[in-house]
């Protein structure tokens, strides 16, 4: 096939991990960014490579610099570099989209992606009582990308919703009721999912936690293993406190050839997709169900000229068991499979904002070994809110690489429901969890569809209640509101 010149392809992968628990030792985040943007040039098997890039992208982080970007641009000899940070709430495959469509269109011909986090070393310095500084920084990039809105209400937070693990286990509970599973059979089933990407990661050489875990230890809560929103223990949860940076080296084919990178180095990206509509977990009209991740994972596929029945090897973003299993849904993918190459996000490991980098870094790694084989990778931005896919190969597109955003297509079908506060009322719970403090329930919270088809969020704190809501099914009952507060 002959290739245009300006065909982006990913010649670099740089991946970190670091576990020192000495915090004198250990690297701040933004030093394991620039490690791995260095082991990313010294993969492509052309280190200078790096001194040519024009664009170095970072999502950002739980830390606070103000632009990395440059901080790496520096260290690895491009500081002429146009510096992007992407706020949260921006899709890591976006970013991946935004380079790669700069050297199809010829604007740029090298880019580097990069991210990082070090709450491993910042937890160590809690436990030891010291400080983990980080390097001062006050310049703005050159480009900042931002959401368009918050992703999350202050209906939901006025019922103490919060931390994603209460948003996810709503979806939860209303994909159990989808397919009419008992509480117990739906946990164990949960489980025993998690246990099979927890096998993964035995075989992942970047992965946080290779020791593998039995479904027991995932499903039931110990003095390790706290529930955190049931039926969510911490096992089910994205594993944040990691050291872990990943880079992305991006060029044209062109500069690849002039730079005399190996042809077996090469990976396509054959399409991404994105959708960036955003709607409040409890103003969805189906809380086990996205819209915007059938349209643009399925638009994924066709711009990659392939059927879900192509794909060799498959990334599920695994921030929690709903949004694994309502992508799988969505696009009609069997669970039935290995639905991870890293091990997710518990046991391969999930810096805040930096996963679908490792995920990617280890998707085209495992294409390399296997030459003509077909990935795909999800992508996750907030409760479920935004929804990215990448289809990656040895062997290029044959229509160049193709991009949709579908962000028009997901406005005009997912009409979310008005939210509102309610005095004095009653409707029907579509969506329930408990949540925990320590090891104790804390509120039992609900979404609840009112009689005119709005919606609303309530809480209840009894403990009978909150008791009953792990043991029976809420979903599909009538709740009786009284001033943001349930009962049944």
């Amino acid at each position: 096939m002959t290739l245009s010149p300006n065909t982006p392809v990913l010649v670099g992968i740089g991946v970190l991990n670091q576990r020192e628990t000495d915090v004198a030792k250990a690297d701040e985040a933004v030093a394991l960014m620039i490690r791995a943007a260095q082991a990313a040039g010294e993969d492509s098997g052309a280190p200078q490579l790096l001194r040519d890039v024009k664009r170095i992208s970072v999502p950002r982080g739980v830390w606070n610099y103000s632009n990395p970007a440059r901080l790496i641009g520096e260290a690895v000899g491009a500081p002429q570099a146009t510096t992007l940070l992407a706020e949260i709430g921006i899709l890591q495959q976006g970013l991946f989209a935004d380079a790669c469509q700069l050297i199809a269109a010829g604007d740029i011909d090298t880019a580097l992606v990069v991210g990082g986090e070090a709450k491993f070393r910042a937890l160590q310095a809690t436990i030891q009582g010291i400080e983990a500084p980080e390097t001062a920084q006050t310049e703005a990039p050159d480009i900042l990308l931002e959401p368009e809105q918050e992703i999350w209400s202050e209906v939901e937070s006025d019922a103490g919703l919060g931390m994603p693990v209460g948003y996810y286990a709503l979806m939860e509970s209303a994909l159990r009721h989808a397919t009419g599973e008992d509480i117990e059979s739906h946990r164990d089933r949960v489980a025993a999912l998690y246990e099979g990407m927890a096998d993964v990661a035995k075989d992942n050489p970047h992965a946080w936690a290779r020791d593998g875990m039995s479904a027991d230890q995932i499903r039931n809560a110990s003095p390790k293993n706290k529930m955190l929103a049931f039926p969510y223990t911490k096992y089910h949860n994205s594993q944040w406190n990691v050291d872990q940076a990943g880079a992305l080296l991006f060029c044209s084919v062109a500069k690849a050839e002039a730079m005399g990178i190996p042809r077996e180095k090469w990976v396509f990206p054959l399409a991404s997709t994105e959708s960036n509509f955003m709607v409040n977990t409890s103003q969805r009209v189906d809380l086990g169900g996205c819209p915007g991740a059938r349209l643009a994972g399925k638009k994924a596929l066709e711009l990659a000229g392939m059927t879900v029945d192509d794909i060799d090897l498959l990334e599920l973003y695994s921030c929690f068991p709903s949004a694994v299993q309502i992508y799988a849904r969505e696009i009609g993918i069997s669970l039935d499979q290995q639905i991870t190459v890293t091990g997710g996000m518990t046991f391969g490991g999930g810096p805040l904002n930096n996963y679908v980098l490792q995920s990617t870094a280890r998707m085209a790694e495992l294409l390399r070994g296997q030459p003509g084989k077909k990935g795909y990778v999800t992508s996750v931005s907030g409760m479920l809110t935004k929804q990215g896919f990448g289809v990656w190969s040895t062997e290029p597109n044959p229509n160049g690489f193709g991009f949709a955003d579908v962000t028009a297509e997901a406005r005009a079908e997912a009409h979310p429901l008005e939210l509102v506060k309610v005095d004095v009322g009653a409707g029907k719970i579509v969506g329930c969890t408990v949540l925990f403090q320590g090891d104790n329930p804390w509120r039992a919270v609900v979404v609840v569809t009112l009689p005119d088809g709005k919606r609303t969020v309530a809480y209840s704190e009894n403990a009978d209640l909150m008791a009953d809501a792990m043991k029976e099914e809420f979903v599909g009952r009538t709740a009786q509101l009284k001033d943001g507060v349930f009962s049944l």
